[in-house]
């Protein structure tokens, strides 16, 4: 079982490198960082030649002077890092952190390499995963990893939702990063045009969305939200608002049987019926439905605002509140996650106390930190950042109001869910299941087949 999963693993990794050259950027994880991270697009694509032959033979700590460090885009993990080295190098002026450009892509291509090959001394002393692939790469290859648990990280500090991305059996091998906490974005111009405000959209269940959007629909001429066809972001989204999951915590798929999911494919089939979302072609369709004013809103990870912020000529049109709640399915809140990453320290770190301190002293223990990275729309899920000055701003282009401050409490609220190894291959099946419901298939049969491809695919 192990030798096919690692086999599987492979090649999946391969395949991930060469969609990302094709610009697939359907799916939600890959959007967290699609969406905000345009600027560093250009960046990124100079610098993966390099990357990657830099990455080969990444340098090992020496004498506890040095730490070497993996992770992606110019313009925001790599800036964060960059800055994470001068709060830390104010007190530890011998420490060098050298930054090693690596798209997240390549990094999981090199770590399922140097695992399958008994090549572990390939890999960085810290390296950034994706947060939905956490869990299946510590079980996966555990021996790649060091436990953080006992690391000086006070993990109560964070979002435990978030949290929970990186913990494998009780433990912690992740110092959670940045913030994929769940907005619901409105133009306040339109939701005023059909007789609302921003405050009839928040602590609100779907029920309510779904007849406030008949109304919106109605008077304006313009659906709540759109979303992407073939895809199930808000679909994922929906089920950890409620502290739902795809999979067991013993693995097994949690699919066929799922209360919640059937709530929520319901729920989406309705929205959809009724007019109040659409579905697009394309992620840059998505997009262009916010930015040319086709939609009144989105449900979508904070990241997004990066995207609606291309419009500045609707600046002060829009505000962020919660995201509604299901009706009927047990443990329901208005708060949810979408994309974001994660700090690994990897088991070819010949000075863990030096790793473990950098990462205790900066994204666990730093204000001044969020406070710096701020401007690239780092926010943090580190509970403290949000009590800073420099979170408290009001942002003009949603109204005025101190956003970062409000996504950081709402990411502290966030149940967790369980991810487990086989999450993508559970999201592509769901997918087919919501897409076939929609089109007239029976949502019970389309349960059982999607929890048959999943559990086929696991055996």
């Amino acid at each position: 079982m192990k030798k096919k999963l690692l086999s599987l693993l492979m090649v999946g990794a391969m395949t991930a490198t060469m969609l990302a050259g094709c610009g697939d950027s359907g799916s939600g994880d890959t959007n967290t960082d699609a969406a905000k991270d345009d600027a560093g697009d250009e960046a990124k694509d100079d610098g993966a030649a390099d990357s990657e032959a830099a990455g080969s033979d990444a340098a090992v700590s020496e004498g506890g002077k040095t730490l070497t460090v993996w992770c992606w885009d110019p313009a925001f993990n790599i800036f964060s890092m960059k800055e994470a080295a001068k709060v830390y190098q104010k007190d530890h002026p011998d420490v060098t952190v050298d930054v090693i450009e690596t798209p997240w892509e390549d990094i999981q291509t090199k770590l399922t390499t140097a695992a399958t090959s008994n090549a572990l001394d390939t890999l960085p002393d810290i390296m950034l995963v994706q947060d939905n692939a956490f869990q299946k790469n510590v079980m996966t290859f555990p021996d790649a990893f060091t436990d953080l648990t006992n690391s000086g990280v006070d993990f109560s500090q964070f979002a435990a939702g978030k949290t929970a991305y990186s913990v494998v059996d009780g433990k912690n091998y992740g110092v959670p990063f940045d913030n994929g906490a769940v907005i619901a974005c409105y133009r306040t111009d339109i939701l005023e045009e059909a007789g609302f405000t921003i405050d009839d959209f928040t602590d609100i269940t779907f029920d309510q969305y779904i007849e406030n959007g008949k109304k919106v629909l109605e008077k304006t001429g313009k659906p709540l939200i759109s979303m992407q066809a073939g895809e199930c972001d808000l679909i994922m989204m929906m089920m950890q608002s409620a502290g739902a999951s795809l999979f067991n915590e013993d693995g097994t798929a949690n699919i066929q049987d799922n209360a919640t999911l059937k709530i929520v494919m319901e729920t989406y089939k309705e929205m959809k019926d009724s007019g109040v979302l659409i579905e697009v072609n394309s992620w840059d369709e998505y997009i262009s439905s916010m930015t040319s004013e086709t939609v009144a809103g989105t449900i979508n990870g904070c990241w997004i605002m990066a995207s609606i912020k291309t419009a500045e000529d609707q600046s002060g049109k829009w505000a962020i509140t919660n995201m509604p709640s299901l009706v009927g399915a047990e443990g329901a809140t208005n708060y949810s996650n979408n994309g974001g990453s994660s700090w690994a320290v990897t088991s070819n770190c010949k000075d863990t106390e030096l790793a473990f301190d950098f990462l205790a002293s900066t994204f666990a223990g730093s204000t001044e930190l969020y406070d710096n990275i701020i401007s690239c729309g780092a926010l943090a899920t580190y509970a403290p950042a949000g009590d800073s000055d420099a979170y408290a701003q009001p942002d003009e282009f949603f109204g005025g109001d101190a956003i970062s401050s409000k996504i950081v409490d709402f990411s502290t609220k966030v149940p967790s869910n369980i991810t487990g190894v086989y999450y993508y291959e559970a999201r592509d099946a769901v997918a087919t299941a919501i897409t076939n419901y929609i089109n007239g298939g029976d949502i019970d049969a389309e349960l059982k087949t999607a929890s048959d491809t999943v559990n086929n695919q696991m055996q």
